[in-house]
């Protein structure tokens, strides 16, 4: 079995494979892994509690965008996963895809996990990715499966907590879809803000791909990450993949075998 953890500035979101199959996924703050004891402890506990033996567990497969947390989820599946291969997702790894960077080694892992996650289940397709997490990135794969880069902003709960820590009557508010474009409080003309503001930049940035990148011929828009499902009504997405990185990794390290 293949222990994936994608880590995020955030959360850490990780799934559990048996071969092909998911058969379990959790999420944890990514603040909170402390110690390699304190994340190993963690894990086996979470493994145990849903019926998994650790033992099972052959493999784990790891992309980040936390360097600093590195040595130590390293050190906890050495330490609690004594006979587990360990495999990052990093520059010079298989992937199956041509990265299209200037510089290939700044893309991160996470996009590119979305990236063979997306090509994997879509082949031969033009396709654009939309992961809502703490950023919100956008990237664009052709059908030759090119990946040939991709646009960086804000996500909501990054935007909020910016507002919240730079203005001195602005507050924290719950991150869902508002009643109305207007709103008629502070904390509902927060939130219109940064759901429709959200909105009108990734539509803006999708139908820019379109035109600019594939030439009006047929493109897959995929949504992923915590928030997508906030926009499943919005005629934004072709479809939402929430555990896209979770195959894009468990995909990766079959590559390497």
């Amino acid at each position: 079995m293949l222990l994936c953890l994608d880590v995020g500035n955030t959360h850490i979101f990780a799934g559990v494979f048996d071969k092909e199959n998911l058969t379990m996924r959790f999420r944890y703050a990514t603040h909170m892994i402390g110690t390699a004891d304190q994340f190993g402890i963690f894990l086996l506990n979470i493994l145990q509690f849903n019926k998994i033996n650790p033992e099972k567990i052959s493999a784990v497969a790891v992309s980040s965008v936390v360097p600093s947390s590195d040595f130590t989820l390293r050190h906890a599946i050495s330490l609690y996963f004594k006979n587990a291969t360990y495999f990052t997702l990093q520059a010079g790894v298989k992937t199956g895809l041509n990265i299209k960077y200037k510089n290939p080694k700044e893309v991160g892992a996470d996009k590119i996990a979305n990236a063979i996650g997306a090509v994997n289940t879509y082949p031969d397709k033009n396709l654009i990715v939309v992961d809502m997490g703490t950023a919100t990135t956008i990237c664009a794969i052709n059908n030759k499966r090119d990946y040939l880069g991709g646009t960086i902003l804000a996500g909501m709960r990054l935007a909020m907590e910016s507002l919240k820590s730079n203005t001195a009557k602005l507050m924290a508010v719950d991150i869902e879809e508002p009643s109305s474009y207007l709103g008629q409080t502070t904390r509902e003309s927060i939130q219109a803000g940064l759901y429709y503001g959200q909105l009108g930049a990734l539509k803006e940035i999708v139908n820019g791909f379109k035109s600019q990148l594939f030439n009006g011929e047929s493109v897959t828009v995929i949504g992923t990450g915590g928030f997508s499902q906030l926009y499943k009504d919005k005629s934004l997405f072709n479809v939402i993949l929430p555990d896209l990185v979770l195959f894009g990794l468990n995909k990766a390290y079959q590559l390497s075998l």
